[in-house]
């Protein structure tokens, strides 16, 4: 027989400490990449809806005539009145957006927008109307241009 002594296989107490010091490290470094990417993940929700904002209430002022019609102007957050491009000049609301009717989306809670619309020279175009929607919520801003011009029908 013989008298050598044979070596059992296995780790060691030290070995396993190593090994779970190491997949530790490792895991926490994963773990901080992925709450770093959570934590900004909203950010394109807000901008979207920022932009969503602003756009739908530039339809609705492109859609009304560009002449002054009698009439018009609101109170609130209302619009439903408001029959021409110069009726949303100055409109604003501040922690709230509101449909065509004056009825606040709550899930809009915390959104401010507010209109210019100003008379200005486009291109050689006496009869022109710059018109901004800024939108916001918190430290995010938002500002959509455009413009619409009086024609004579032929």
């Amino acid at each position: 027989m013989s008298s050598e002594a044979r070596r059992q296989g296995g780790f060691t107490l030290v070995e396993m400490i190593v090994a779970i010091v190491i997949i530790g490290v490792g895991l926490a470094g994963v773990l901080v990449a992925f709450n770093t990417t959570t934590r900004g993940s909203g950010d394109g929700l807000v901008r979207r809806q920022l932009l969503g904002i602003a756009e739908g209430l530039m339809e609705e002022v492109l859609s009304r005539p560009y002449a002054a019609v009698a009439g018009g102007g609101s109170a609130n957050c209302e619009r439903s009145a408001f029959n021409d491009l110069d009726d949303y000049n100055g409109y604003a609301t501040t922690g709230r957006i509101c449909s065509i009717d004056g009825s606040e989306i709550g899930n809009l809670a915390g959104y401010s927008v507010s209109i210019s619309v100003q008379a200005a020279s486009l291109a050689g175009v006496a009869q022109a109307k710059r018109i901004v929607i800024t939108a916001s919520a918190g430290a995010e801003t938002l500002s959509l241009s455009g413009w619409r011009t009086g024609y004579a029908a032929p």
